[in-house]
């Protein structure tokens, strides 16, 4: 499909909005048919500002979904078995369907250790080892949840996304490893690029689809984009602005180059950001409901 112009906005604010509304309903219904009300665990380890902001912003969109919020600020000192303590508390409690423990933790402890000390069916991050082996042989895992809002936007735009081209530009385990694996459950052609890719340009422009996971302000030029792609863009990078002494966020992507080259393409902000609290009170649901052996209801 080439571009005539200025590419289709996708906008993640909106569509976050309304699969929280989504989600709303389908709590009001686990209420009402199965006297089941879903509940998240976030456990904060330090005072990190962007985790605290993040954790907050997570704990006030639980309860504004109707869900039961359990929220635990621990200092920065606590030690690695204290925190696994505090694990085994929440894997214990029936009350709590989700755990979620915030990104990146203080030095003394191990995240991998922590991540898959976490009951699987209560990974709501989709980060235990078992969860991703299950998304990666194309078994029901609980998936991240920022590859899952940028699935959701991309299905929305495209709707099947079978035969297509798919670049992932990042290889991490939170963004870029489980997004490929989810674009090739839906049959798309995917390669995964990285700073070490020879001729990453070239391999850009093949793209029907480019999702941008990277963590280079701008790195994406408007003369890497195939021409009515899709581009959903995931980096969150602060940059200084004009104004003296101020920031902006910006993305992966070159927005300005390459909003008249794609077809449509995610801002930043207001793109996938908002996507990722959305998913996890979604997670939160199908884990309740896989849980208490419930179909998760429609809404």
């Amino acid at each position: 499909m080439a571009n005539s112009g200025t590419a289709k906005i996708i906008d993640g604010k909106a569509f976050a909005a309304g699969l929280r509304e989504k989600v709303a309903k389908q709590v009001a219904k686990l209420k009402a048919d199965h006297n089941v009300t879903p509940g998240l665990a976030v456990v904060l380890v330090g005072e990190n500002p962007a985790s605290q902001v993040y954790t907050r912003n997570k704990s006030k969109q639980t309860v504004e979904s109707g869900m039961e919020s359990f929220k635990f600020d621990m200092p920065a000192d606590t030690s690695q078995e204290t925190l696994l303590g505090k694990v085994a508390e929440l894997n214990a409690d029936a009350r709590v369907n989700g755990i979620l423990v915030q990104l990146p933790l203080p030095d003394q402890i191990e995240e991998h250790a922590v991540v898959n000390a976490i009951d699987p069916a209560k990974d709501v991050d989709g980060f235990h080892v078992i969860n991703t082996g299950l998304l990666a042989t194309g078994q029901d895992a609980l998936v991240p949840c920022t590859p899952l809002g940028c699935l959701m936007m991309l299905k929305d735009e495209l709707g099947d996304l079978q035969g297509q081209k798919a670049l992932v530009l990042g290889r991490s385990n939170i963004v870029g490893k489980p997004m490929a694996m989810l674009l090739i459950k839906e049959s798309c052609t995917v390669t995964v690029a990285h700073s070490r890719t020879r001729d990453l340009p070239a391999e850009a422009r093949e793209a029907d689809i480019l999702v941008a996971a990277v963590g280079r302000p701008q790195m994406v030029k408007g003369d890497w984009i195939k021409p009515g792609a899709t581009v959903i863009d995931v980096g969150i990078n602060r940059v200084p602005a004009e104004e003296e002494g101020k920031t902006r966020l910006v993305g992966d992507v070159d927005f300005d180059e390459a909003v008249n080259v794609a077809g449509a393409i995610t801002p930043v902000p207001g793109g996938v950001g908002p996507m990722t609290i959305a998913c996890l009170l979604h997670n939160t649901v199908t884990a309740c409901c896989r849980q208490n052996g419930i179909d998760v209801p429609e809404a």
